[in-house]
């Protein structure tokens, strides 16, 4: 079928233009909030809807497998902003990996395309895009084919018993005569709200955080650090089904010990009542005293006597990671664990090691309801102090001597210090050398005025000091830009400045691996991400999760 849409590309672009968005979807559109928010048009054809929702002020996603047809439909909606992504029902894998929800999905003219075998996994997948609140609209065409097409019968009896399956209120049924006039043709929308999430994720996490019986803090080390990983690093995840997110067990092991290093062996802090027997805390865990918790981050090389220490004391923590919270971890009122945890024979070798997501791999696979990962991807903002203020409560119950700020001070995330001093070294050798380097967001050069090194997306809402995201700027588009997120349009017309200084400042030097395994990791990059226009594709993902979770503010540039 999408061989059709490809084959045929410009025929269908020119036909779905010819008739206007409101014309067709006039019998819904009451219904959108006042407030424009994130819109998915799955199935988007010429782009003719998802234009017009980014002139309305969305930001929309539109889906489309057919490749000649997507092209034209890109270069149509290149002003708009619209984000274009290659992918279709009913898995819509792509989209389901960036761990988006939406506040709109479309799915128009669509619905026949997909066999009845098809549909209830497909609709399960849409109503799961969907943030509280949030519509999905469904056009269902009645009729045969009049042309090549294998189209299936659709009825809307089906899709409301799917909708009331997935807890969905019907808001809109409407009938309609076919806009081409072909008598035989007929349509009908329907429209379904999502009047809360819908997963029982939060509730879960609500429970596991603060209902939940707790021997020690090892069950809040965990969701801790899965919840970082899911905001920080979603890129190292290994596989995805509808049910599982499968990442590196030793990813995991890693962001434990960041966790606990300071608690244990900086401030002394109990992690469980009575004498303290950690099991994890082993001899190479309690040589790393003096590490910084900058030296183990992804992508970082670990030379050196270091660089076995600090696998073996992964290897400890993965085994009581597996052992104790993984086991006792369960859903409320059964023995049933949330997460699943295979441990690996990770042999620990001498010689240099590089943390990244084969090596983390070996040490076996921690796996996490697909669901759960998307929740806390989403709201690790919500989910990181509730977490924070559970865990300095219960120290406190183990430490009385020690008020509430002791323990806060304790728990702050280590690595959060901002940190351009890489970059900045970069950008002074290449002005010494009287080589070129030019303002990614303005294109001035910076070689006889004052520069500044910006993140690209703000430090204080994402604390990334990756290469990829540190940028050489003017001083006065550093102060404009603020804690601002750059728009989807500024960031695609400074792609080819940010493409050109990742090529002078990083490829084929001493810094690529680092900064293409850090990319990697922080990044949805499809493919192996060796590939500096992938790196940036990614880029523009991370930038509408970022305004999708934390609703930032946009800077458009200076002029």
């Amino acid at each position: 079928m999408v061989d059709v849409y490809s084959r045929d590309a410009r025929r269908f672009f020119d036909e779905y233009r010819k008739v206007g968005f409101e014309a067709v979807h006039g019998s819904w559109l009451r219904h959108l909030p006042e407030q424009p928010g994130f819109a998915l048009d799955v199935g988007a054809g010429s782009g003719r809807d998802a234009a017009a929702l980014a002139g309305r002020g969305w930001e929309v996603m539109a889906v489309e497998p057919a490749d000649d047809l997507r092209e034209l439909a890109k270069r149509a909606t290149a002003d708009r902003g619209v984000q274009w992504v290659d992918d279709r029902l009913p898995d819509l894998g792509r989209i389901r990996a960036l761990s988006y929800r939406f506040n709109l999905v479309l799915v128009s003219a669509v619905w026949m395309h997909l066999p009845p075998t098809q549909r209830e996994r497909a609709f399960r997948i849409l109503a799961e895009l969907l943030a509280p609140g949030g519509l999905l609209v469904v056009t269902l065409r009645h009729g045969p084919s009049t042309d090549e097409r294998i189209l299936h019968e659709t009825d809307r009896n089906e899709l409301e018993a799917l909708a009331r399956g997935r807890a969905l209120v019907t808001v809109v049924a409407h009938a309609d005569d076919d806009r081409f006039g072909r008598p035989d043709i007929r349509w009908e929308t329907l429209v379904f709200r999502l009047p809360d999430d819908g997963t029982g994720s939060l509730p879960l996490l609500r429970h596991v955080i603060v209902n939940d019986d707790k021997s020690s803090t090892y069950k809040l080390g965990l969701l801790r650090a899965i919840t970082r990983i899911a905001d920080g690093v979603p890129g190292m995840v290994l596989a995805r089904s509808d049910d599982w997110v499968d990442i590196p067990l030793g990813l995991v092991g890693l962001y434990w010990i960041k966790l606990y290093q300071p608690l244990i062996i900086k401030h002394h802090l109990r992690q469980l009542p009575g004498a303290a027997n950690y099991g994890f805390a082993k001899d190479d865990f309690n040589k790393l005293a003096d590490v910084s918790p900058l030296d183990l981050r992804i992508g970082k090389p670990l030379d050196g006597e270091l660089a076995p220490v600090v696998l073996r004391a992964i290897r400890d923590a993965c085994r009581t990671i597996t052992q104790m919270p993984v086991r006792y971890t369960t859903y409320p009122g059964s023995n049933r664990p949330v997460f699943e945890s295979v441990l690996s024979g990770a042999r620990v070798t001498p010689g240099r090691t590089i943390l990244d997501r084969d090596v983390l791999a070996r040490f076996g696979t921690f796996r996490i309801p697909s669901l759960l990962w998307d929740c806390c991807s989403r709201y690790a903002c919500w989910l990181e102090p509730a977490i924070v203020n559970e865990w300095a409560a219960l120290m406190q119950t183990y430490e009385v001597r020690y008020n509430t700020d002791v323990f806060l001070t304790a728990l702050r995330w280590e690595e959060g210090r901002r940190d351009t001093s890489r970059v900045r070294v970069l950008v002074e050798h290449r002005i010494r050398k009287h080589q070129d380097v030019h303002c990614i967001w303005t294109n001035r050069g910076l070689t006889h005025r004052r520069y500044d090194i910006d993140h690209c997306f703000p430090w204080s809402r994402w604390s990334n000091n990756d290469l990829w995201n540190l940028m050489p700027t003017t001083t006065q588009a550093n102060a404009a830009k603020a804690e601002k997120l750059p728009s989807a349009t500024l960031l695609q017309a400074s792609r080819g400045r940010i493409l050109q200084w990742w090529d002078d400042a990083f490829i084929g030097t001493e810094r690529e691996r680092q900064f293409l395994t850090e990319a990697r990791a922080a990044l949805p990059i499809a493919g192996d991400g060796e590939d500096l226009n992938g790196v940036f594709e990614g880029g523009v993902h991370q930038r509408m999760r970022l305004k999708m979770n934390q609703q930032l503010m946009e800077w458009f540039g200076l002029g």
